[in-house]
C-alpha cells in the first residue's frame, strides 16, 4: 500500500480510533499503583498519540504530497543516477512501463492518452534519470501519424517526486481536459523532479567536475525526447515549467538557452539557487557561474533572447513576491514576460493547481507543434 493511498490513512484513523476507545475502556484496571500499571499507562497514551500524529502527518501528505513513496520519504531516492564515461553507451530514452491516465476513456491511448515511464540517457551530461512521459490521444489517433507535437517539460520541486506531478498536480488530467474544451492545443508533457543526482539539489547547474544538469535539460533530454517521439526540434516547439525549485529551472534555462526553448513558467520560483547542505557547492569558486546562476543578474548582464517568461505570486502566503515584482521589471526585449499573482496562497499544491490551468493555456498559446 502507497505512503499516499487513501487505504493506508483509513487504517491509521481507524487504529487510532480503536485505540483510543480501548484506553478509555480499560482505563479503570489501569489505576493501581506500581511500576506495571504505570508503564502500560504511559505506553498506551504515547500509542495513541503517535497514531494520531501519523494520521495527521499522512492526511497532510496525501493534500500536499510532500513525499510521494515509502522509498522517498526513508530518503531511498532509487532510480536516479548519474553514467560514468563508460555507461552511457545507449543514449537515449528506453521506456519501461505504462499507465492509464485518470480520465473518461482510460486504458484507450485514443481517446485518454497514455503515460509512459521511461528512463532517459544523457549523451553528452551522462546523466541517467527516470521520467514520465504523457502522450495525449491525440498522438495515437488517425490523421495525426505524421503530426509533430509541441512538448513542454515539466519539474517538481525538491525534493519531490515526478510521482506528484501525475498525482498530486495532476498534470495529464489537466492538459486532456484543457484540450478537450479546445483551450489548449494536445501537448507531450515530459514529467520529471530537477534532482537527478541522489540526495542532492543540482538545480540545473553544471556544477565543475560534477553533474551537468544544465547541460541535461538545454541539451541531452531534448535530443533524446526528440528521438523517440514527433516532436518539433525548433525553439517555438519546446516549453518548460516548474514550481519551486523546478520553477527556478525552467525561468533559468528559457533564459539562457533561448535556442532550446521559448517559453518558461515559475510557479513559485526561487530566482537564485539555495546553495546549503542539499546542494553541496555548486560553483567551485567560479563567481562568473555563480552570478550567472542568480536570475535578476542575468537578466541585467546577459543578452536577453526571443523568449517568453510567466512567473506567479502571491499578495499574501509567498515569500518571492518582491524578487518575482523585480523580475518582471528587469525584462526587456525581445524578452517577454507575463504573470499572475493572487489575492492570497502559499508554497503548496493547492496554490499551484490553481495556476496550472492558466499557465498550460499560456504555454500552448506561445508553442507551435511543427
Amino acid at each position: 500500500m502507497g505512503l499516499t493511498s487513501t487505504t493506508v490513512l483509513a487504517l491509521s484513523v481507524l487504529c487510532t480510533v480503536l485505540l483510543s476507545l480501548l484506553v478509555v475502556w480499560q482505563w479503570p484496571r489501569l489505576a493501581g499503583r506500581g511500576w506495571r500499571p504505570v508503564v502500560a499507562r504511559v505506553g498506551l497514551v504515547c500509542a495513541v498519540q503517535l497514531l494520531l500524529f501519523s494520521s495527521v502527518g499522512l492526511a497532510a501528505n496525501k493534500s500536499l504530497l510532500i513525499y510521494g513513496s515509502w522509498a522517498d520519504l526513508l530518503g531511498r531516492q532509487d532510480g536516479t543516477g548519474v553514467l560514468g564515461s563508460k555507461a552511457a553507451d545507449s543514449p537515449g530514452v528506453h521506456v519501461v512501463g505504462r499507465q492509464k491516465v485518470d480520465v473518461p476513456g482510460a486504458g484507450k491511448p485514443g481517446i485518454g492518452g497514455e503515460v509512459q515511464r521511461i528512463d532517459v540517457q544523457g549523451e553528452r551530461s551522462r546523466i541517467v534519470t527516470p521520467a514520465y512521459v504523457y502522450l495525449p490521444p491525440e498522438y495515437f489517433q488517425k490523421g495525426f501519424e505524421t503530426k509533430p507535437f509541441p512538448v513542454t517539460v515539466v519539474l517538481t520541486g525538491y525534493p519531490g517526486t515526478a510521482e506528484n506531478l501525475i498525482k498530486g498536480l495532476r498534470y495529464p488530467k489537466t492538459s486532456w481536459t484543457l484540450a478537450k474544451e479546445k483551450k489548449t492545443q494536445p501537448m507531450i508533457l515530459v514529467m520529471m523532479r530537477p534532482t537527478l543526482v541522489p540526495g542532492r539539489n543540482t538545480q540545473c547547474i553544471d556544477i565543475p567536475d560534477g553533474p551537468q544538469t544544465e547541460t541535461f535539460f538545454a541539451d541531452d533530454l531534448r535530443r533524446a525526447i526528440g528521438g523517440s517521439y514527433r516532436v518539433g526540434t525548433k525553439p517555438r516547439n519546446w516549453g518548460f515549467i516548474g514550481d519551486s525549485t523546478g520553477g527556478y529551472c525552467a525561468l533559468k534555462i528559457a533564459l539562457e538557452h533561448p535556442e532550446a526553448y521559448a517559453a518558461g513558467v515559475g510557479l513559485s520560483a526561487d530566482y537564485k539557487p539555495d546553495v546549503d547542505a542539499d546542494s553541496g557547492d555548486l560553483f567551485h569558486g567560479n563567481k562568473h557561474q555563480e552570478r550567472r546562476a542568480d536570475l535578476l543578474w542575468a537578466l541585467d548582464h546577459l543578452p536577453q533572447g526571443n523568449s517568453s517568461f510567466l512567473v506567479t505570486t502571491s499578495k499574501q502566503g509567498e515569500s518571492n513576491l518582491g524578487e518575482t515584482k523585480k523580475f518582471i521589471a528587469k525584462v526587456k526585449e525581445p524578452a517577454r514576460v507575463s504573470s499572475i499573482t493572487l489575492d492570497s496562497g502559499g508554497h503548496n499544491f493547492n496554490t499551484w493547481r490553481r495556476e496550472i490551468p492558466p499557465s498550460l493555456q499560456w504555454l500552448s498559446a506561445r508553442l507551435a507543434g511543427d
